[in-house]
């Protein structure tokens, strides 16, 4: 079993997932109303997986449930690079805006696959 912390809230991944859906929300809130249950939505429910699923898996009482669960944070991760792609593509947020994004979604994607190594 992987050492522990105290709980997940020490884990900077965590911490960087959070940070993530923040900058997430604020972006999409300047998004057209028509996005609100399409582009918008689906960003902000892909950010907010990413930090919750690194959260149950962390709960979890095997590696092997918890590898699982980081697992799907890293496929979270992709979508949303490739979706905030998408919203620079269509306008929705410029292109620093998207480089930003990009980087902190880099980082925690390298992140997430070194924590799915140590499990």
């Amino acid at each position: 079993m992987a050492e522990r912390t105290k709980g997940y809230r020490e884990l900077e991944i965590w911490k960087l997932g959070i940070e993530i859906v923040k900058d997430v929300y604020r972006l999409t809130a300047a998004f057209p109303q028509h996005e609100l249950y399409g582009l918008a939505g689906q960003m902000r429910r892909c950010s907010v997986s990413v930090p919750s699923n690194i959260a149950e898996g962390y709960r979890r009482q095997h590696n092997r449930e918890y590898r699982q669960f980081v697992h799907v944070s890293l496929g979270s991760c992709a979508e949303l690079e490739t979706q905030a792609t998408i919203a620079k593509e269509l306008g929705y947020v410029g292109r620093r805006e998207e480089a930003e994004l990009l980087e902190k979604l880099d980082h925690e994607c390298r992140m997430v696959s070194n924590l799915t190594k140590k499990l």
